[in-house]
Parts: structure tokens; C-alpha cells; sequence
């Protein structure tokens, strides 16, 4: 796959099938859409004309520009390029937006594209709708196809339990707690990605050093409490590892309450990690967070919490 940053740098005699959206999370009502257009592309006539599959997002989120501030993260921007190449996407275009780019007309937009050029085929679902003011509705691109020489293609959202997936769905299903919500959604286990720092210490003084995680911005996290962790870390460099673990999210009250971290305990691994970028899956919520008498009563807690994380990431296999 080729990552372009940047419609720019499409050459627009091409032929391709495209698809636009944000894909945060790259959830399975993202894949529903993103299957149609590889489809699409390896269509008979378009196999013959050797047709690119292609994805456009969008840097940054756009409710960054439109409305002040882009909502929390579902996935970081690594995991998107590989969920992009993994489904089967040719061309993944990250297009800087701005003020000036949300202006552009639908036409205009899909000129960019390559409509009257290479651009084939355009999917997307009946209830989108993009550019200047969100004119770019369903039966506006099908006028514009059908003039400029390539197809519409609607795609029916995908419903899980009656209602459709989309990324505020899966971000209400974190933020309250309902992980196998979010991992039927997904298709995976909801995660957060985070840069190791070094903490204060006190995981090791107790026998459990943890890795803390540091965030370049807002990401989807569960509520407070502790967590049965799958983990994949990566320093500068060096390939990804995989492991798991016990995490715990919250204000560390036993210690006087502070400011809100994430840290975990990973199972065989010694030695920091510090700027190591590092991956964290929620499976399963073990206890909400709780204050403790004493530093000795919270190991003792730590040591079963452990244990009964130990159980349930062998039994989720």
C-alpha cells in the first residue's frame, strides 16, 4: 500500500475506486465500506484497467477546524495505515484540513479526486454527506457521477444490535465501561496509545514497576479502575514486541489523589521502557479504583488483582 500525504500527490489519470471518511478506530462500519471499494476496484472492468483501491482521511480530525476540538482518539495513526493496507487498500491519502479546504464545493472536491479523469467509482453511505456546508449528499454526487464519467456507489451501514456502528458509538461504549460493547464494534479490543515516561517510583518501591503512558493528545479511555491488558510496545527502531498484563487507570488515592494516569504492569518484561510508544487493550475490567489503608494492604490487592488478570487473559484467548 502507499501512504500519500495528500491529494496532490494523486496522479488523476488513474483509474480508482474511492472512499472518504475519518476512520478513527477503523471500526467494522469503517471495513464494511472500505471491503465495497477494494470490491469495487477488482471489478471485472475495473481489474481490466487496473483500478487502485483508495481511502482519503482527513489531518487533523476535522472538528479540530470545525468546531474547536477534535473528539478522543480511537486509534493512532500507525494503527490506521495498517488497518488501511491490511484490508486490502492501494492508495491510503492523509489531506491536511483547514478553514480554506472545508470550503471546497462537492465538485470541486472530487475533481481533486480525478472525476472527469482516472476516478471510476465513488462509495459512500447514504446518510453521508461532505463539503461546503455538506452539499455533497448522496444524490448531488450521483448528478456529478453521471456528468463527469464515474459511478455512485451506496453502501448500507452496517447495524449491530438494530442501531449503526459509528466512532461516537464506540467512543460512548468506552467511556462507560462497556468494553464487550466496544469490541463488537471494533472488532477488536478497545485500546489507547501512549509514549512511556518515567513516573515516581512507587510501582517498583511496591514490587510491581509499571510503564507510564503519556498522551500527544486525547485518547478513548474506560473509566477508573483496574484492567486486564493485552500490550504491544515498540522502542525507536525496533519491531513491535506483544504481552500482557494488569493496568491500572485513575488518581492513585492510596497515595493522595493526583493527576490521571495510566499505567501498567507487564507480565515477564524487566526493565524500563522509557520512549518506548506502547499500545494498551482493554479486555476486562477487574474492580473499579479503591483507596487503601496502608502501601501493604494495596500489594496485597495488587498481588490478587494479578492473579485473577493472569486467569481471565488465558481464558480470552
Amino acid at each position: 500500500m502507499e501512504t500519500l500525504l495528500g491529494l496532490g500527490e494523486l496522479d488523476r489519470t488513474r483509474p480508482r475506486v474511492v472512499t472518504i471518511g475519518v476512520f478513527d478506530g477503523l471500526h467494522r462500519g469503517h471495513r464494511s465500506v472500505l471491503d465495497r471499494v477494494v470490491a469495487e476496484a477488482s471489478g471485472e472492468k475495473a481489474k481490466r484497467e487496473r483500478a487502485l483501491a483508495t481511502a482519503v482521511t482527513f489531518d487533523p480530525h476535522p472538528d479540530a477546524v470545525l468546531r474547536g476540538a477534535p473528539p478522543p482518539r480511537l486509534s493512532d495513526p500507525e494503527q490506521l495505515v495498517e488497518g488501511m493496507s491490511a484490508v486490502g487498500i492501494d492508495e491510503f491519502v492523509v489531506q491536511p484540513f483547514d478553514e480554506a479546504f472545508s470550503r471546497l464545493e462537492p465538485e470541486a472536491f472530487l475533481r481533486m479526486l480525478g472525476a472527469g479523469k482516472g476516478l471510476r467509482g465513488f462509495v459512500m453511505t447514504p446518510e453521508t454527506a461532505f463539503g461546503h456546508e455538506r452539499r455533497g449528499d448522496a444524490a448531488t454526487i450521483a448528478r456529478i457521477g453521471e456528468r463527469l464519467g464515474f459511478r455512485l456507489v451506496l453502501v448500507t451501514p452496517l447495524l449491530v444490535r438494530g442501531r449503526p456502528v459509528s466512532s461516537s458509538r464506540v467512543r460512548a461504549a468506552i467511556d462507560t465501561g462497556h468494553l464487550a460493547e466496544a469490541r463488537r464494534l471494533l472488532g477488536r479490543s478497545p485500546s489507547a496509545t501512549g509514549r512511556v515516561v518515567k513516573g515516581a517510583g512507587r510501582g517498583k518501591e511496591l514490587g510491581f514497576p509499571t510503564a507510564n503512558l503519556a498522551f500527544d493528545e486525547q485518547v478513548a479511555l474506560p473509566p477508573d479502575g483496574i484492567y486486564a491488558v493485552r500490550v504491544a510496545w515498540r522502542r525507536p527502531g525496533e519491531p513491535w514486541r506483544s504481552g500482557a498484563g494488569v493496568a491500572s487507570l485513575g488518581v492513585r488515592p492510596t497515595f493522595g489523589a493526583g493527576e490521571r494516569i495510566l499505567e501498567v504492569y507487564l507480565f515477564g518484561v524487566s526493565g524500563p521502557l522509557y520512549g518506548a510508544t506502547m499500545r494498551v487493550f482493554f479486555e476486562r475490567r477487574q474492580r473499579g479504583e479503591k483507596r487503601f489503608s496502608s502501601p501493604a494492604a494495596l500489594v496485597r490487592q495488587m498481588e490478587r488483582d494479578t492473579a485473577r488478570a493472569r486467569r481471565i487473559l488465558v481464558l480470552d484467548r
